[in-house]
Formats: C-alpha cells, sequence, structure tokens
C-alpha cells in the first residue's frame, strides 16, 4: 500500500498536483510514476464536475470539503462527501482509461479481448475498446490507498469509491460501423467506448438524490472489538448494492456559516433571475439558496468584459475586440440589506413644477 498521508485529492492541492502526487508516488512502485499526470487531470475533472453539478445547491462542492485524506480531522460521512469520493474515483478511473485508449501508456491498449467474436445479430466485437479493466485496477490502487482505516467511515469511503467506478462502467455504450457493398450495412464491427464525463456526472448525481443512511449496530462500536466491528459493518453493508452510495452522518446546515467545518453558508452567493435558457431548478436558485436560508436577495450591477467582433485574418489568427457590457446579477443577502435596497428602489424621484 502507498502512504496516503501524502497525497490529497482535492483542488487546492491539484493546483500545485506535480509536486504532491510525485511526492505520494515516491513511496510506491515507479512504475505508479508512468500514471501520476493522468491521476491529477482525472482527479481535476472529477471536482469540476462535482462543481457543475452542485452550482446552485447549497452545499456547492467549496474547497474546503475536498479532502478525502483520512488524515483530515473533520473525517465526516455525509450525502455530499459520498458523492465526491464516488465522482473523484470516476474521475481518475475514466482518464487512465481514455489516456491508455489513446496510446499514452506502454503497457496497456484498447481492450481486444472480444475482437472477432460475435455480439448479436448482424454484428461482430471489433475496433478499438475502451480499456476499462485497466482504468479501473490502477483507480483502484490509487484512490483506496487513501484508505487505511478499518472502520465505519473507511468502509463507507471505499464504497462509494466502488459506486464512481462503476458508475463509468454503467454509461458506457456500443459504437458500431457498417460494412458492406455500397455502403449497405451486411455486418457492422461495434466497440466499447466511454460516455461523455457529464453523463457519469448525472448518473452519480442521480445515485446521491436516492443516497442510504446505513444503519450502523453501535454496541460492538462502542465495545472497541475491533473483529466484532468489522463484522458489524459487514452487517450493515448487506442489503446495500455495489452501486448505491451510502453515507453514516446527515448533512449540517449549509445555510449556516460553519467555520470548523469548513462551511461558508450561502450570505453572499449568487442566484439567478431572469436568465433566458436557465433549467427549471437554475430559475429557482434564489428561493433555495437565499429565501430557503432565512436570507434575502440583492441586484447588483457589474461590468464584464468579454471578447467580440471577432474575425479570421488569413493565414491563421483571429482576433477580437474587447467588449465591457454591464450586466445584473443578484446575491443572497442578510434581510436588512435586501429590505434596504427594496426601499431605495421603491422611491420615486419627485419632480418639481416650475
Amino acid at each position: 500500500h502507498l502512504n496516503s498521508s501524502l497525497f490529497y485529492l482535492n483542488s487546492t492541492a491539484l493546483q500545485t498536483s506535480a509536486r504532491t502526487v510525485n511526492n505520494f508516488l515516491m513511496t510506491g512502485p515507479k512504475a505508479f510514476l508512468t500514471y501520476a499526470s493522468s491521476v491529477q487531470m482525472g482527479a481535476q475533472r472529477g471536482i469540476r464536475e462535482c462543481k457543475h453539478q452542485f452550482a446552485w445547491e447549497k452545499w456547492n462542492c467549496p474547497e474546503s470539503t475536498l479532502k478525502l485524506s483520512t488524515l483530515n480531522s473533520l473525517r465526516i460521512a455525509t450525502k455530499e462527501t459520498s458523492f465526491v469520493h464516488a465522482i473523484s474515483a470516476a474521475g481518475v478511473m475514466y482518464t487512465l482509461t481514455k489516456n491508455c485508449s489513446l496510446g499514452d501508456f506502454e503497457s496497456c491498449g484498447c481492450d481486444d479481448s472480444r475482437i472477432g467474436q460475435t455480439g448479436g445479430r448482424g454484428w461482430i466485437w471489433g475496433g478499438c475498446s475502451d480499456n476499462i479493466a485497466f482504468g479501473e485496477k490502477i483507480s483502484r490502487q490509487f484512490v483506496d490507498a487513501l484508505e487505511d482505516g478499518h472502520d465505519a467511515r473507511a468502509a463507507v469511503n471505499l464504497h462509494n469509491n466502488e459506486a464512481g467506478r462503476l458508475a463509468v462502467k454503467a454509461t458506457m455504450r456500443r459504437a458500431c460501423k457498417c460494412h458492406g457493398v455500397s455502403g449497405s450495412c451486411t455486418i457492422q464491427t461495434c466497440w466499447m467506448q466511454l460516455a461523455d464525463f457529464r453523463e457519469v456526472g448525472n448518473y452519480l448525481r442521480m445515485k446521491h438524490r436516492h443516497a442510504r443512511k446505513l444503519q450502523m449496530d453501535k454496541k460492538p462500536m462502542r465495545a472497541g472489538n475491533s473483529a466484532d466491528s468489522r463484522r458489524a459493518v459487514a452487517h450493515a453493508f448487506r442489503s446495500i448494492s455495489k452501486a448505491e452510495l451510502v453515507y453514516l452522518e446527515d448533512s449540517p446546515n449549509y445555510c449556516i456559516k460553519n467555520l470548523s467545518l469548513g462551511l461558508q453558508g450561502t450570505e453572499g452567493r449568487e442566484c439567478l433571475k431572469g436568465v433566458r435558457n436557465a433549467s427549471p431548478w437554475e430559475r429557482r436558485s434564489c428561493r433555495r439558496l437565499c429565501y430557503e436560508c432565512g436570507l434575502g436577495v440583492v441586484k447588483r450591477r457589474t461590468e464584464v468584459v468579454s471578447s467580440c467582433n471577432c474575425k479570421f485574418h488569413w493565414c491563421c489568427t483571429v482576433k477580437c475586440e474587447r467588449c465591457t457590457q454591464v450586466v445584473t446579477k443578484y446575491y443572497c443577502a442578510g434581510k436588512d440589506d435586501a429590505r434596504k435596497q427594496h426601499n431605495k428602489t421603491k422611491r420615486k424621484p419627485v419632480t418639481r413644477r416650475q
């Protein structure tokens, strides 16, 4: 096993990920150095997807809660941390698998184990299937090495890691190519390929909504007998599917600032109003982030600089102008601040007659 104390899969550490992962890898087999950048990119991919999925939620995948280290003193196991573990493990597996198929590693390539076999009526296995077994194996060796405990939290984290890897498998799709005279599809060769990672994120988001709280028998845990504790953990998992996300503790109140838990609360968060093409979920963000948390909404006008009037110049550059646009944005604020702004906008200017 690798020394988990030297590797943290969080977004802050990933900004200096080359040094972090290299430190981690130096404690294990040198062959693992080959996969360092893919592990970094995979963890970052998972964090980006987490932030996308929870962008308009009270908990929005903040940096402070993304540490997966077992040494973190705030080792909570909520529904949200279950998603963090799953999406991170999925991101690492996905990236390793993708890079393997692209030929980035000498030690692996396409999964050709079924080439030539009949897959179904009118098609056979062929092409370059993504080598999911490789990605799964290396992801398990890297990510699961972060858990060196044998308690319920470690079991929950390992279970959610595995659920993330199963999500990558579950979203894979079959791609096919036709063969025949004059474009006729007499027979097809097909292969399995990874879905877009957004599909993996959507799949795990659904699993998060239906995550199950693990019901533990606490007597063996309190007794301190490690063998009894392990049996209690195994018993609790007996009725849980490997593809489900599980958690131990109820989520804290994400509306309220709680620095001991690394939570900033929702005051000051942006919400959406009057945005075209916004989803119903996004349109309700002000109600969810502000009103449900006992806050009001204030609007602020701000300048946004972006590229515009872009033109292609032969050959081969694109030149753009920098345009400034004033936009209105909405933020959660204390009710007093919101009331002051409301009263201010309510007052109409008095026009004096000459």
